[in-house]
């Protein structure tokens, strides 16, 4: 896709943006603020531009005069950019460009790394755990009368060098009939043993050749979100993908209050049928989505927490909750999908990540493997974010783990415009320094009518450097604007007048709403600290940051260390891999390296129990201000907050 350089003026600051990006959008990329308060709807009318250069696609709009188009003008929300440009932003014009100095800087996300089956091959790590070989058998005779399923395996000797073989019941039971379907020509599904010492098994027979339709699926079993992806185990290719809200979120949030409801007379059985239902849901529209035959798959690999994967298998986690916090099982053996419930032919396996404690589980063992930390020199940071927030710190020579429970506040929970990251959600930000007006930007550029996560994280940070509010995370009640009001004794920013949102009401930020964040950000980032500490290192010796997780994706990297969410670390160090967990059941799906290396890593992985560290709680209460107690541990922010407010001075002076 083609890209262009846009020049805002009065900033002098410049991006290149993708072909068909809005302006706005490019605006807030480049750290340069516009008015905007309807989310990029087009209805406000405040987000002004001209075009001083350049070719924009915009529709016609109610809110510009055909002789403000005439000279230019365009809805910065409404303008797709199309070629280079030249756009001033015109309510910053009469202002002292010295104050276009205190706006943030250009947003910096993290480098996404994106899953590569061909570099999976070139590193050797690639060994099909599932093979179908195809056979032409010879007739039995009367001189000829071997059993069907000794001709089979015989035949897989001579023709294809396959030895230890052991043969499923199930194969036993459709051969007489598959074998004669098509003249004594048959395909055999074969999983290979995560071992070398281990059996080779004989799982399916197909008639005919069936040799390229081989598929396996992997899913993430997560707490909130359930995600399935079908994989052609011949290309890598995934050719259907979904993910479902887990219907156990009617029976609670969270993993605790999960773990209370199956301890309940019938609760278990009552909660397993629910995230099989929604497994189920997922199964049935990847399968209809790929085209792909249901015998032709083979594997189910599932990662999931602790506590996921044991209601998904009907083993009460009622130990899970109670000290010394004990799990039922780490490791699990392979076991019929179909005896899980999982509408799957009779003949998938289904195989289950280890996990290493309570409360460090499958999916972050998943994400270990997936990203290849247990590979890497580098000293690594691997953080999953969510309610509950798994850290990882080692290499290919050690690794250790963490949890520590971060709350809902980056999910959007507990907070009182709080929502997920849906339609009409406020995910990005910036301020005016001077009017304190807004601009803000929703997912789907609709009117506002909640904020996420990863918008709450940006309001924060913005705030804290403009000094709207304190390290406390509480607002200057001195500012002279509207938007800044108490209500019901609790201080609050208005992001949003009523007549610009989805839900008749002012969106706002509260105090309480940022104190949520500043728990949640304390708790990742003195869980980060503590563990550090435990190994004898500091954020200094960090080498790399790995983020899963939904958050990592939109999150500017620059805001999450200015509240203290992540150590103060070169943003180029930072990789973002999405969904861990899914990346790496697909990983185990397609090759048995990762199999073979999973059970090596999980006992090379030492869990520390946070709650039984003395050093986490005093990280914990020195995190719970923006972004520290200490600020040398962000020397870049101290640095850059002194020279603002040098500025901020001498501007007022």
């Amino acid at each position: 896709m083609a890209t262009h350089t846009i020049q805002f003026l009065p900033y002098e600051t410049s991006i290149q943006v993708q072909d068909g990006d809005t302006v706005i959008r490019a605006a807030l990329e480049a750290g340069v603020h516009v008015n905007a308060s309807c989310g990029g709807e087009g209805v406000c009318g405040k987000c002004r531009v001209l075009i001083e250069e350049g070719t924009v696609e915009s529709g016609i709009s109610e809110k510009l005069s055909e002789a403000d188009r005439e000279k230019g003008y365009r809805l910065a929300c409404r303008a797709i950019v199309k070629s280079d440009l030249v756009v001033r932003i015109p309510v910053e014009s009469t202002i002292d460009t010295s104050v276009l100095k205190l706006q943030a800087a250009p947003r910096r996300t993290a480098h996404i790394s994106e899953f590569d089956f061909d570099e999976l091959k070139e590193k050797g790590l690639f060994d099909a755990p599932v093979e179908k070989k195809y056979l032409q058998l010879p007739a039995p005779t009367a001189q000829d009368n071997l059993p069907d399923i000794t001709r089979l395996i015989s035949y897989l000797k001579l023709k294809h060098d396959e030895h230890r073989l052991e043969v499923d019941l199930s194969v036993i039971r459709k051969i007489p009939e598959v074998i004669r379907q098509d003249d004594f020509k048959v395909t055999t599904t074969l999983v290979r043993p995560v071992r070398k010492v281990g059996k080779t098994r004989l799982i399916n027979v197909q008639p005919g050749d069936t040799t390229r339709q081989n598929y396996a699926i992997a899913m993430d079993i997560g707490t909130t979100t359930i995600y399935g992806q079908l994989i052609d185990l011949i290309t890598g290719e995934v050719l259907a993908e979904h993910g479902e809200f887990n219907g156990q979120i009617s029976y609670g949030e969270d993993v605790i209050s999960r773990i209370v409801f199956a301890e309940k007379p019938g609760g278990l059985e009552k909660i397993n049928a629910v995230v099989i239902e929604t497994i189920n849901k997922i199964l049935k529209k990847i399968v209809k989505e790929s085209g792909v035959e249901p015998e032709d798959i083979a594997t189910i690999t599932l990662a999931g927490n602790t506590t996921m994967t044991q209601l998904m298998l009907a083993v009460n986690p009622r130990s899970i909750r109670r000290a010394p916090y004990v799990p039922a099982a780490t490791l699990y053996p392979p076991i019929k999908a179909a005896d899980l419930g999982m509408d799957l032919v009779g003949h998938v396996t289904a195989l289950v990540y280890p996990a290493v404690s309570s409360y460090v589980g499958g999916d972050i063992v998943a994400g270990v493997m997936g990203s290849g930390i247990y590979r890497s020199e580098a000293l690594t940071l691997y953080l999953d974010v969510g309610t509950n927030a798994e850290i990882v710190i080692g290499n290919k020579e050690w690794l250790a783990c963490a949890a520590c429970s971060a709350g809902p506040a980056f999910e959007g929970g507990g907070l009182k415009f709080g929502m997920r990251a849906a339609k009409g959600a406020i995910e990005d930000f910036s301020m005016d320094p001077v009017t304190l007006e807004p601009m803000i930007l929703t997912i789907g550029n609709v009117r506002a009518k909640g904020i996420c996560g990863s918008g709450l994280i940006i309001m924060t940070a913005v705030m804290f450097e403009m000094g709207i509010i304190n390290n406390l995370g509480k607002f200057d009640r001195d500012l002279d604007t509207p938007r800044i009001r108490e209500d019901n004794g609790v201080f609050e920013y208005v992001l949003a007048w009523k007549d610009e949102t989805q839900i008749d009401r002012d969106v706002t930020l509260t105090e309480i709403d940022i104190e949520n964040l500043i728990r949640a950000k304390g708790a990742i980032y003195s869980g980060c600290m503590t563990l550090l500490t435990e190994v004898g290192m500091g954020i200094s010796d960090i080498e790399h940051i790995i983020l899963a997780g939904g958050f990592g994706s939109y999150v500017d990297l620059e805001k999450a260390i200015t509240i203290g969410l992540l150590p103060e670390i070169d943003p180029h160090k930072v990789t973002f891999i999405g969904n861990g967990s899914l990346m790496g059941a697909r990983m185990s799906s397609l090759t048995n390296r990762i199999r073979q290396d999973v059970a090596e890593v999980t006992k090379k992985m030492t869990n520390f129990e946070l709650s039984d560290t003395p050093s986490y709680m005093d990280n914990y209460v020195a995190a719970l201000f923006l972004p520290h107690t200490d600020m040398n541990q962000f020397p870049r922010l101290k640095s850059r907050l002194e020279a603002r407010n040098k500025l901020k001075l001498k501007i007022e002076d």
